[in-house]
This record gives structure tokens, sequence and C-alpha cells, in this order.
């Protein structure tokens, strides 16, 4: 049998896999992967590995393939267990691997040991491993690929010594692994008859709509059916056009809300998403007792973890299929679209007015990343989003929004990539920028500056806690920064020249920050 190093098999392995664009933040225990780069390998380097892991997600989200990240030993995967969280929310289809101390090392706890390696990302990968024997390492690969791009989608990881790469080991070809499965006809049919039947039917679409392709399949069942839409609360990715008359905006993160919110309705279809994001605790039922829910998913855990109601493990594509074969137009009109709210008057720029602005410049093909937890009950509503150009952190920790811009410029070449960050967000992948500027990327970064961690001042009022420690992040030089990085920037003040500097900012051949300064005002959170 003809033999290759583990380096030269894996390599192999990686273009086979289309995973040839490496994301990363090298160190020592990686360097016998690194030498003898080849020539159609990309390396993206980032100055923090948790940027490294959000560029990749946002990476495979925008190409539908798997993304490779190399991290650094026990140290590094440890600063990129925020990010991974994030993946893992995301269910982005990832492939990490991290160095480990040579082999002969082990048993002495030597410095950059990582103990108890294939443990420490847990839970947040599906499949964690560190091979027994170097020759294993690129049949471990391809084995954390399979099962990452397998559904429900997710990081996986495999920790490998770095004396492994210099070690013999034989050409490993992966074999195809289907996962078009389709949910039980008989359920689906009991589906299809409730929705055609419903006096009031609904649907709540969630991240994995988008994920499957299934968007369009959607639109026609809820035009068939003349059903409001509701985005599920903090969805990741947009999965119906919000500027649809059938869009009735997102639903609400406590359980109370969402009970009075679907009241209305006899008959709720739950789509690619959970039942439901909640975020702040209340009390009572989830629903009112007329009213029927089913749940098609591709994910077991979010099935097994909902409340109420009937769960069907799915694909959509597929099951939307047979929806649309047994259900019958009912004739109605559609509704007229959700009224615009309108912005109230003033000189400063405040959220609704930054987002309202958005709508009217921002191209319609542009990606939108966001990361600005106070903008998040009225984006839905102020700027449209479109589904297949919107991604966002699925876990609410912070440092996605910023580098998995690059990730989404880097997946979508030439696409203008708009990132909607706040201040306090920017500062957990504000290093992002120097991609940016390095790469020339077609970048705006929004900074959405209320002077702090907005969301976390209006909670505290919320829920009426007094004397909590500040929430202010001031004095920081956003243009100073970006300038350090070598991005050009900007900041507004002022509301009458915010559309100008934004339709600049948006023809930009390269990256560019605006400082976009918030009027003082409590963020709306429910």
């Amino acid at each position: 049998m003809t033999t290759a190093t583990v380096r030269e098999a894996t390599e192999a392995l990686l273009r086979t896999l289309g995973m040839t664009t490496v994301f990363g933040n090298p160190g020592s225990t990686e360097l016998r992967f690194l030498r003898e780069w080849p020539d159609d390998f990309r390396y993206v380097t980032a100055l923090h590995e948790g940027s490294a892991v959000a560029m990749a997600d946002a990476y495979a989200q925008v190409t539908g393939r798997a993304a490779l990240v190399s991290l650094h030993s026990a140290g590094g995967l440890g600063n990129a267990l925020g990010t991974l969280y994030t993946a893992a929310r995301n269910h982005a289809p990832l492939v990490v691997i991290a160095g480990q101390q040579t082999r002969a090392m082990l048993p002495g706890d030597p410095f950059l040991y990582a103990k108890d390696a294939a443990t420490f990302p847990q839970p947040y990968v599906k499949f964690s491993v560190e091979p027994a024997r170097a020759a294993d390492v690129p049949r471990a690969i391809a084995r954390a690929h399979a099962i990452a791009t397998t559904r429900p989608f997710g990081p996986t990881f495999v920790s490998i010594p770095e004396d492994d790469w210099d070690a013999e080991a034989a050409p490993f070809h992966p074999r195809r692994v289907i996962d078009d499965q389709t949910g039980s006809p008989a359920l689906l049919d009991e589906v299809a008859l409730a929705l055609g039947g419903a006096r009031a039917p609904a649907i709540v679409v969630g991240a994995g709509v988008d994920r499957d392709g299934a968007v369009e399949s959607v639109i026609r069942l809820a035009e068939r059916l003349t059903a409001p839409v509701w985005a599920s609360a903090l969805a990741s990715r947009c999965s119906f056009p919000e500027d649809h008359p059938l869009f009735a905006g997102a639903l609400a993160r406590t359980r109370s809300r969402v009970r009075e919110m679907l009241a209305p309705n006899d008959v709720v279809v739950v789509l690619g998403a959970p039942v439901f994001n909640f975020h702040v605790h209340t009390e009572g039922a989830f629903l009112d007792a007329a009213t029927t829910l089913y749940q098609l998913t591709d994910d077991p855990d979010e099935a097994a973890s909902a409340a109420i109601g009937t769960s069907i493990l799915t694909t959509l594509r597929p099951a939307m299929a047979r929806l649309l074969e047994r259900i019958p137009t009912n004739g109605r009109p559609l509704p007229a679209p959700r009224p615009r709210p309108l912005v109230a008057p003033g000189s400063g720029v405040s959220i609704a007015a930054l987002l309202d602005t958005l709508a009217q410049t921002m191209p319609r093909e542009a990606i939108l990343v966001e990361e600005a937890p106070s903008v998040h009950t009225t984006l839905h509503d102020t700027l449209p989003l479109q589904p297949g150009r919107f991604f966002t952190s699925g876990s609410g920790s912070l440092g996605y929004g910023l580098p998995a811009a690059i990730g989404a410029a880097l997946g979508a070449p030439g696409t203008r990539v708009v990132a909607l960050i706040g201040d306090g967000s920017s500062h957990y992948g504000i290093q992002g920028l120097w991609n940016a500027a390095q790469l020339h990327l077609p970048i705006t970064f929004v900074i959405v500056n209320n002077g702090g961690y907005g969301a976390m001042r209006s909670f505290s009022e919320l829920l009426g806690f007094e004397h909590t420690p500040s929430m202010a992040v001031a004095g920081v030089d956003y243009l100073a920064l970006a300038r350090g990085y070598g991005v050009a920037g900007v900041r507004v003040e002022r509301r009458a020249d915010l559309h100008q500097v934004l339709r600049d900012g948006f023809r930009s051949d390269g990256p560019v920050l605006i400082d976009v300064v918030i009027e003082d005002e409590a963020a709306k959170l429910y």
C-alpha cells in the first residue's frame, strides 16, 4: 500500500472535502501542519482564536460547506470556546483541529500539554477525539467532517499531537453520507390536514428554514394558507422575507407574550426553530389550550426539549413539498403589508433612526451581520431582513459579529457586507478589522455607539435592579482603533449626516468603519 505522511494524506483529504480555506491562529504545536503550505490552500490568520472560529462559522453558513479551523493546543482552544459555543447554537458545520504536544512527552505533563483534550470542548461539539495512533488522523478528520455535515449541523473537534504530522499514513478516501431524511409521511399528512382545516393557522420560522434552502416553499405555504409568519425570537438567520405582506414580526422572548401573540391561532406550525426561544422567565401556559402545535425540525434535542406540541424530525425541503401537495389554496387575498413604524423626529441619531436609514441606503443584495443587542427588538420592524443575507449569534455570547463579517465576505466574494455591531460587542473581536484591511474586503462596519452595554442598562431598569456597577464604556476612540488596524473611519453624531455617510460607506471598495453616536435612550428589550 502506498504511504504518505499524515500531513500529505490530510492535505489530499481536505482537497477532496473542499476544505482548502483554513481559519486559524498558529502556535508551535501546529507548525508541522503548516510547513510546506500548499499553493492551492488559503490560511486566514486571525489575531484571536475566538475570531478564527467566528470567521469560519459565517464562512461555512454563507458557502453551505464545512470550514476548517486550526487552533493552538489547550490555551488556543480555551480562547475560542465562546465562539465555539455560538457555532454550536448556530448549527455551523465546522471541523476544529488543535495541536497537542509530542506524543513521547505526554506522560510528563509538559508545557502546552492539553489534558483530556477531547473532553475540553464538550458539550458544544458533536464529536471529539484525539486519535490513538498518528496514522488515524486523516480518518478522524474525515469522520469529524461527516458528523459536522450531518443534521443537525455543528462543530466537531480533533486533537492532533504535533509529531503526528510527520508520521506515515495511508491515503484515506471519505465515504459519502447522505442525510436528506424525510419525516413520517403519516405525521406530515396529519399536519397538512390540520393546516388545511384550520380557522386561523400561523407559521413560526427559525434559522433551520434558511439553512435548509426551504424559504421559497415556506412562502408558497404561507400564501396558500394566507397565514401570518412569525420569526422565532433571536433566530440566527432570516427565513422569511420581512417585507412580505404575511410577515407578522418576531416572537417575543417570554412565555406569557408568546402565548398572547399566538392566541388568535388554532393551529401553529414551527419550522426549523425551538418551541420556543425564551430569554426571561414568566409563568403560565405556553399556549392557549385551544391551540394545536406541530414542530418540524432536524434537531433531536430541539424536538425533545419542546414543552408542548407534536415534534417531527425531518429535513424541511421534502417535508414542505409533501405539505404543499396536500394543502389546497384557500383563495383569500393577502393582507396589506405591515406599516413600518414612524421614526420620531430629532437632530440626534436614535436606534430607530439608524435602522430606518439603513433600510433606505443599504444595497438590497448586501449581507447583514449583526451583534448589537440594543437593536434586536426593533430590527425586524424597522429594517426588513432577507433570507440568505442575515447572520447573527444564536447563543447571545458576544464576540461573533465583527469577525463573522470577515467570514461572510470571504464566503461571498464581491458582495457588500454590513456589520452592525454594538460598541460594547465590538471589543470582543475588534482585531478582525486587521483582516478586513489586509484582505481589502468590502465591509461597512457600523458601530452602534450608545456608550457601553446599553442592553444591560435596560435589563437592570426592566428588572428593577438598582446600584449595579456602571455599564458604561466611555473614552474609546473607534476611529483611532480603526486607523490602527488599517481601516478608514468616520464618526456621525447628527441625523442629518447619517444618510450620506452610510451611502458613501456602502460605495467604498474596501472596509470602512462608521461610528454612529446614539442619543441617550433606553434600549427597548421587550
